[in-house]
């Protein structure tokens, strides 16, 4: 039996994240947005990228709005991050976006690298 990854379109957002995501893109031209994409690549297989474009949605695009933060993530991205959330962490250490993703099996230090 193989086990599924979560459904694709179960994405959250945490307030913390999301004030923190329109403090950024207050600072930016009009009609910025966050991506949030998943590549090849890290230390542990896959990572996540966290790019500030200027663009519309595409048609596949996952659209995550919370009071004025604007995130997309494409659907090939999605398949391998349905069931997360998008954290925002303020601690001793430092400021990062966290993503917790249920289908991850592991994780590198850095956070921004998993395994499945």
């Amino acid at each position: 039996m193989t086990e599924s990854l979560a459904p694709v379109n179960d994405v959250t957002m945490t307030d913390r994240a999301a004030k923190r995501i329109a403090r950024i893109l207050s600072k930016e031209p009009e009609g910025t947005v966050l991506r949030i994409s998943v590549s090849g690549g890290g230390c542990s297989g896959f990572q996540y990228e966290y790019n500030l474009v200027q663009e519309e949605a595409g048609a596949d695009d996952l659209v995550l709005t919370k009071d004025s933060a604007k995130v997309l993530i494409d659907s090939l991205s999605l398949e391998f991050m349905g069931g997360a959330q998008i954290d925002f962490a303020d601690d001793l250490i430092g400021q990062a976006f966290q993503i917790k993703n249920p289908n991850a099996v592991a994780s590198c230090g850095c956070g921004t690298s998993f395994a499945i």
